[in-house]
């Protein structure tokens, strides 16, 4: 295979960043045998590192042409079959919940997934949900993540950044707040929306307490905050190795 996938989706985001045409590299995804491309993204990082790539990439092109779009049906946006890729055209929607959130389904709570999905998701869908994903994502939308590049090798370093960076400027303990004295926890909505691949309760105060934002011993009540869905294209992380 002439060119690597996973190169390939950082090479993209590169040129959306700088306002650079792309044309040629949707060729290339475009043009993509689904064998050839299931073999150049044959391990898990190499497969969330390049979905998430194409997701940023291609949500920052499709805000920029499909406005009034977006701010008329998110639903129908987020439907959008607009991103060339081995002979079909994806979705944003498609992306992230057949292939990053290996066929589950956008409206349960992150606890459903497709009992048929696909051959095209079953090549190249990860093996395992990796909730930090929903911290790496950027939609256009105010409340997103600030946009990266993600690399196959450096993946997992990557995304554990962009989840404890995201999570310091939206988590809040008030150990006064709540009843029985269990104090409440300010979350994103990102945690209700998906609250199954985190595994529950239990599994985001792990994670709360991982990247340092809990105490130990405590049990406090969720509270999820609102989702601000107003554009705001072009947030990419800086500095970004552009």
């Amino acid at each position: 295979m002439v060119d690597d996938p996973a190169d390939l989706s950082v090479r993209l985001l590169k040129r959306v960043r700088r306002g650079e045409p792309i044309d040629g590299l949707e060729s290339t995804l475009a043009g993509y045998d689904p064998d050839a491309l299931a073999a150049g993204l044959d391990t898990d990082g190499r497969r969330k590192a390049f979905w998430c790539n194409v997701y940023n990439a291609y949500a920052q092109v499709l805000v920029e042409e499909h406005r009034e779009l977006y701010e008329e049906s998110r639903r129908r946006f987020f439907g959008l079959e607009a991103v060339p890729m081995a002979g079909r055209e994806l979705s944003l929607d498609r992306i992230e919940h057949r292939l990053l959130r290996r066929s589950g389904f956008a409206w349960s709570l992150g606890y459903l997934a497709s009992p048929f999905p696909g051959e095209f998701e079953r090549a190249l869908r990860v093996e395992t949900v990796d909730p930090r994903i929903h911290f790496a994502l950027n939609c256009g939308a105010r409340s997103c993540p600030p946009i990266a590049a993600y690399t196959p090798d450096g993946i997992d370093d990557e995304l554990d950044l962009a989840t404890a960076s995201y999570l310091e400027g939206e988590v809040e303990y008030d150990p006064d707040d709540g009843l029985l004295g269990r104090g409440v926890v300010h979350v994103p909505r990102l945690m209700l929306w998906y609250r199954g691949d985190f595994g529950g309760k239990a599994g985001i105060l792990s994670l709360l307490r991982e990247v340092d934002l809990l105490p130990e011993g405590v049990r406090p009540r969720l509270k999820h905050r609102e989702y601000d869905w107003s554009l705001a294209p072009g947030a990419f992380r800086e500095p970004f190795d552009g």
